[in-house]
This record gives C-alpha cells, sequence and structure tokens, in this order.
C-alpha cells in the first residue's frame, strides 16, 4: 500500500498489521481531529489530521530505523514491526481540537495513558499482535532506543510535527531538514544518540522548535480561541450539573452529563468523539437560552475571539476582578457569569532542558556530550532559560 505525502511524497506501507491499524476504527478516528486544534485560526491551512501525522512519524519511524541498520546495528523484523506500530498508534489517545481539551472530558488522565488503554483494546482484537509495540510505547522493551524513537527530545514524533505543521501553516522557520537529521541518528549504550556530524542539525533542530512554539503552537491567537472553547465547555458542564437539556451528540452528552474516569465504557465513548462532536454542538448552542453559553459559542464559531493581553511580568493585582466588573455592567450579567468572559494563562516553553533526557552527540573518539555543552550557538541562546508570558484574555466589548 502507498500514500502519497504532501511532505514526504510516497510512503510505503507493508505489512498485514500496519493495514489492519490503519483499518480500525480508533486510527481513523484520528483523520477526524485537526492536528493543530486552533491553529487554522490564524493559519488558514494547518487543517492537517492526527492521521496524517502519524501516517508521516511512521515513515520516519522506517527511515530512522533504516540508517541505523546501516551503520550496523543489528534490529529484528518483529522489533522493527514492533516500532513501528508503536509510532503509527502514539496519537489514539487524543482529544477533540488535539491537546485543548486533555484532561477537560475525562479528569486527571493524560492523552499518553487514553492511548495506552487504547492500544491494549487493539491488542485484545488482534490476539496480542501489539505486543512488542505496548512494550516499546511503555519503555519496558530491553532495547531502549526504540523507545527513544517513540519518545524523546529528538524523536520521530517531534521531527514529524514540525516539518508537517510548518508546511501546511507556512512557517518556513519550522523547516528543520528531518532527512539530513536522521542520517546521523546512531547508539551509544542502548540510547539514541546524534554522530558529531550532525551538531549542526540538531541546532537548527532546537531553533526551529522555539520559532514554532511561539510563532505557532502558542501563538496568543490560538491560545484565544483555546481559551473561548475551555470557557464554552465550562459553562455546558455548569448547565448538565443543573439539570439543563443541551443538544448534542450521545458521546459528548455522556461526558457533559457526569465526571468520567477512564474505564471500558469511558473508553469506547471517548473512541467516538471527534472535532465534529464539539464544533456541532457549539453550532446548535449559539441559540442556546442561556445567555453566557450562546455568546461563547458564537465567539468560537464565528472566530470572534477574546483579545488577549500579554503581560512579561506577573499579571497585575486585580486586572482580572476588573474585566469581570465591566462586562458583568456592559452585559446586565452577574460577576459569575461574567468570569466565564475573562481568564488568564503563562504559556512557558524551554528551548532545551539537558537536565532531563538532554541529546547526546557521539564524538569520533566514542564519548558522549551533551548538545548543550558542543553547541555555542545554543549557549548562546541561553537554553536553560524559560521563556514565558503571561496572558490576560477577555471579551471584546
Amino acid at each position: 500500500m502507498y500514500i502519497n505525502d504532501p511532505v514526504y511524497g510516497f510512503t510505503e506501507i507493508n505489512g498485514t498489521l500496519f493495514k489492519k491499524i490503519i483499518a480500525h476504527p480508533f486510527f481513523q478516528r484520528l483523520g477526524r481531529i485537526r492536528q493543530l486544534g486552533m491553529g487554522a485560526f490564524v493559519y488558514p491551512g494547518a487543517v492537517h489530521t492526527r492521521a496524517a501525522h502519524s501516517l508521516g512519524a511512521f515513515h520516519l519511524m522506517n527511515c530512522a530505523l533504516d540508517g541505523l541498520t546501516r551503520r550496523g546495528h543489528f534490529i529484528f523484523n518483529a522489533e522493527r514491526e514492533g516500532a513501528q506500530a508503536a509510532i503509527l498508534l502514539h496519537d489514539l489517545g487524543h482529544s477533540p481540537y488535539s491537546h485543548v481539551l486533555e484532561q477537560v472530558l475525562v479528569r486527571n488522565v493524560s492523552h499518553e495513558n487514553i492511548t495506552l488503554a487504547m492500544m491494549e483494546h487493539i491488542d485484545r482484537e488482534l490476539q496480542g499482535e501489539l505486543g512488542m509495540a505496548i512494550k516499546i510505547f511503555k519503555n519496558e522493551y530491553p532495547k531502549h532506543f526504540l523507545h527513544d524513537l517513540v519518545s524523546s527530545q529528538l524523536d520521530v514524533d517531534r521531527l514529524d510535527y514540525l516539518c508537517r505543521d510548518s508546511f501546511y501553516c507556512g512557517v518556513r522557520e519550522g523547516n528543520i531538514g528531518a532527512a539530513r537529521l536522521l542520517q546521523t541518528f546512531d547508539l551509544h549504550d542502548d540510547r539514541l544518540v546524534i554522530s558529531a556530524k550532525g551538531l549542526g542539525s540538531v541546532e537548527n533542530y532546537l531553533m526551529s522548535r522555539r520559532l514554532m512554539y511561539w510563532q505557532v503552537y502558542l501563538h496568543k491567537t490560538v491560545v484565544a480561541a483555546e481559551e473561548v472553547l475551555r470557557s464554552a465547555l465550562r459553562r455546558a458542564r455548569f448547565l448538565a450539573a443543573e439539570g439543563r437539556h443541551l443538544p448534542c451528540s450521545p458521546a459528548l452528552r455522556y461526558f457533559l452529563y457526569g465526571r468520567r474516569t477512564l474505564d471500558g465504557e469511558t473508553l469506547a465513548r471517548f473512541a467516538l468523539l471527534d472535532d465534529s462532536d464539539i464544533l456541532s454542538a457549539l453550532k446548535a448552542w449559539t441559540e442556546a437560552g442561556d445567555k453566557v453559553l450562546a455568546m461563547l459559542s458564537s465567539a468560537f464559531v464565528n472566530r470572534n475571539l477574546f483579545r488577549a493581553d500579554t503581560y512579561e511580568d506577573e499579571i497585575p493585582d486585580g486586572i482580572l476582578e476588573s474585566h469581570i466588573d465591566e462586562i458583568a455592567s456592559a452585559l446586565s450579567l452577574s460577576r459569575d457569569e461574567a468570569a466565564y468572559f475573562v481568564t488568564s494563562r503563562t504559556v512557558e516553553k524551554e528551548m532545551y532542558n539537558a537536565r532531563t533526557e538532554g541529546i547526546g552527540i557521539l564524538g569520533p573518539d566514542g564519548t558522549i556530550c551533551d548538545v548543550s555543552d558542543l553547541s555555542r550557538l545554543i549557549q548562546s541562546a541561553n537554553p536553560s532559560r524559560c521563556d514565558r508570558k503571561h496572558y490576560v484574555f477577555r471579551l471584546r466589548l
């Protein structure tokens, strides 16, 4: 089977296991979830899906494994298949609109935990064919470099989403040259490292990732759209708790009208949720009898997003209360109701953190150094400093 990927060209997918995974309803659901969530509010071309990203990461996994094999590292066919299946399935647990509604629908459960539960569900259906993939995903397989390829500071998941997101957004700064970077992958003591000649490629990757976060993922308009959606869902939950009828799909109703934990029924209902459930509900709620929910839903559907005020330092005392009072007076709302139209959020991103799981550079003499010890570019950028912005979001009056 071949897939024509607009980023990489034709990608071959061989093996019955992968065809079973792609045909499974859990994977097909990813085709109905946008990769960038609110990204299209700023970049109209950013309407690509989690399914496309997963297929792209699968392609890069193949390239990475091929490169390591050429370097003389032996990888069994079963290990190769397990790593490929793990990356193909790695995003199953994302909520509608990707990260925006994580832990809003299922409290205190990360999308990684939901992904694992879905993988285990498919594994039971396939009578154990995903055993190797699950071990690699959980980092329980003895060859830990396979997990590094799935999840680390330099994994094929990150490589694909930077390439793909920059392509669809038209942000050239995100072009990291993944093909070149993959050629420098190597192994040392069972961990993924980069050969010395790849230092420049790693520098480009880290700088591009930093730019993509502030230009795309944490763009203030993107974050403002997220806050509108979260406020609408909070209001819907409040009304549902009061017993108010809200038109929505059965899957969304299950999560609105109850606090859910991760069990078999919740997993089955979650697998039916995608972006269309949220958008169709918001469209219906624009005519809701509740003024707050109707205004929030209309703001999202018609892109009348919150205004974003940026503060480099801490948010001044009393500013939120002042905005709430202003909106309550202007719209004849109670302060509790007006509070749905005023939110705050601190967003932050480190360029690179060597303290957790660094990126090792393999020198010609076989020694390993962290990239931050070798790169003057990264040192001059002060990678340990955390870029942080404080936002106050409020209804435009």
